[in-house]
């Protein structure tokens, strides 16, 4: 499988008027309306209503990761204001085992007013966390690649510190500054998993409500774990979409998960981070094909090295990951996924999206566009301003349907 040479990203914009970008979330999630898209056929509906729309003979596969406060704020003696927002942990390199660390861990961070911290340099900001004192130190441990050492006193873990001294980092576009509400609206019902710096915001709009009526539907609920960097907020900058450099991510799929796919039920994809996860799984199965102790890390343009008409099916994928995890006597699968899902991608796993509306030229239009095939996007979002929809991340919904 090979794709064009060039995907002219302007091919991918379109007029999304301020107004309509929503800068608050509604009072009651399951409120937001839905936007349902099935072979090219469009139905406006509420999210509640959801259940109604599935058979129950389907399996949604949900990204549990949480949110973090990941903007931390430290001021000099001379007045200066430092901001180190967390990207990635480079000791301990797994975000869970980085966010479990007492005492000590490094990051890559991006760095607010770098050129007032000198290098070396140990910026200090004491906390009170349930009568506990505790002093956090920022060190920049290297200009170039800006990570920052984090030292404090005591025994709690990093997850701790930062829950009580960081920002919640909301999008960019919402043009406004993190406020208390931030902390749980942008934030699933389901998070659990600490580590993202951006809400997988298609499970905004699931309450305990909708997802009781799923189970009670018969439908089987999965939850993966994709930490979301903040590179999803990275806006595609060449004209060609195929020079941009895709983010990597750190994922997470338990026996269970890979069980569920082996069902042979469809498979529903809550966020464009559970169908990376999901697709990349795929494309780990055909690395064990080729050799037995592969390394589950997917690379950006892997998957277009493939014949489609030579790949086993899902059932046979899932087999093969299912085998490997038993010979290593693993309940978890943990790995790293830079697959980049644009126009001409092969669909190996997911039959259907749940998605919000995402922001025009950005790797999330693309992966749209490639899994509703040709112009349909444009039809959809069409519809969606026509009909007064909310976009982006505390927006409205839609449901897409390839059969």
């Amino acid at each position: 499988m090979t794709i064009s040479t060039a995907i002219n990203i302007h091919d991918y914009d379109y007029d999304l008027p301020d107004e309509r970008i929503a800068k608050y979330p509604l009072a009651e999630r399951d409120a937001s309306r839905l936007l349902v898209w099935q072979g090219g056929e469009i139905a406006h509906r509420r999210f509640r209503e959801l259940p109604e729309l599935l058979r129950g003979d389907e399996v949604l596969f949900f990204n549990n990761t949480k949110v973090i406060p990941a903007r931390l704020l430290f001021r000099k003696e001379t007045g200066s204001l430092i901001e180190t927002f967390l990207l990635n942990p480079i000791e301990p390199a797994l975000v869970e085992q980085a966010m479990r660390a007492a005492g000590t861990t490094t990051w890559a961070c991006a760095v607010g007013n770098l050129k007032r911290w000198k290098d070396g340099q140990t910026l200090q900001r004491e906390l009170d966390i349930d009568g506990q004192k505790i002093s956090l130190r920022a060190t920049l441990a290297s200009r170039p690649e800006q990570t920052v050492r984090y030292d404090w006193d005591g025994t709690l873990p990093f997850a701790r510190i930062v829950e009580a001294c960081g920002e919640m980092p909301i999008p960019p576009y919402l043009n406004r500054s993190a406020e208390a509400s931030d902390r749980s609206t942008y934030q699933t019902v389901y998070s659990k998993r600490e580590g993202a710096v951006a809400a997988p915001t298609a499970g905004l709009h699931f309450t305990p409500t909708v997802l009781e009526s799923l189970k009670n539907k018969g439908v089987r609920l999965e939850e993966l774990t994709l930490h979301v960097s903040a590179g999803t907020f990275k806006p595609v900058s060449a004209d060609n979409a195929l020079d941009h450099e895709m983010h990597a991510e750190q994922v997470a799929v338990t026996r269970e998960n890979v069980e569920a796919l082996a069902a042979g039920r469809k498979v529903v994809a809550v966020g464009t981070t559970s169908m990376r996860t999901l697709e990349s799984l795929y494309w780990f199965g055909v690395r064990l094909l080729e050799n037995p102790e592969a390394d589950f890390n997917i690379g950006q343009y892997e998957p277009y090295s493939q014949d489609p008409a030579g790949l086993p099916d899902l059932k046979m994928i899932a087999e093969k990951i299912l085998d490997y995890m038993s010979r290593h006597g693993l309940k978890e699968l943990h790995g790293n996924t830079q697959i980049y899902i644009v126009p001409g991608y092969p669909f190996r796993v997911v039959d259907a999206l749940i998605t919000n509306f995402h922001q025009p030229c950005s790797t999330l239009l693309l992966l749209v566009s490639a899994f509703t095939g040709g112009d349909s996007w444009k039809e959809i979002y069409r519809a969606a301003l026509e009909y007064g929809y909310r976009f982006l991340s505390y927006g409205d919904s839609s449901m897409l349907m390839r059969g």
